[in-house]
């Protein structure tokens, strides 16, 4: 089968929206059959997710998310700081939103949304949890709860979660862990 190009050319672009967590570009590019189009891509700098198991227990945070107007059950996660590795944001999350501090082991990098976003998101699972608490960011009011692990895995595999990164956590863990 021959090799088909199907890379797409920027010629210009412009910032629609710059906001303290994302921009929004609308880009004209060239396709792979001469034609030009437009493509509107959000731009985030990453993210993290974390597994945490405690006594055989998963952590989990309840949050209201205000995109989908209701409450989530989801991993501990956050946003990358400029320039900050995602291990280093790994356990600074980690330890703002459940209080506890641990050994970190990378599961998996992948791309949240590649249809209009260039995020990326980090997962990490951690154990050995010790409690060394950081101070919540100002604008989070999180819940922290724990679920059986066992539970967590059915939990996942009957979609009672709706947290794509939570759901994927989850079972590559499992998957790690047999």
């Amino acid at each position: 089968m021959e090799k088909q190009n199907r890379q797409e050319e920027r010629l210009d672009g412009e910032v629609l929206f710059e906001g303290r967590m994302l921009r929004l570009d609308r880009d004209t590019v060239r396709l792979p059959n001469g034609h030009e189009s437009t493509r509107e891509v959000v731009r985030h700098p990453g993210a993290v997710g974390i597994i945490a198991i405690l006594d055989q227990q998963v952590l989990l945070v309840r949050q209201y998310r205000y995109a989908i107007a209701q409450e989530t059950l989801e991993i501990p996660a956050g946003k990358l700081d400029p320039q900050e590795p995602p291990l280093d944001c790994a356990v600074r999350e980690l330890r703002e939103e459940t209080g506890y501090r641990g050994t970190m082991e990378h599961i998996s990098t992948f791309y949240t949304t590649p249809g209009f976003t260039d995020e990326v998101m980090h997962l990490f699972l951690a154990r050995d949890l010790v409690w060394d608490p950081l101070t919540p960011d100002d604008d989070e009011f999180i819940g922290v709860e724990r679920i059986s692990w066992d539970e967590a895995v059915q939990r996942a595999k009957q979609n009672e979660f709706i947290d794509a990164k939570t759901i994927l956590g989850i079972l590559l863990v499992q998957g790690r862990m047999g």
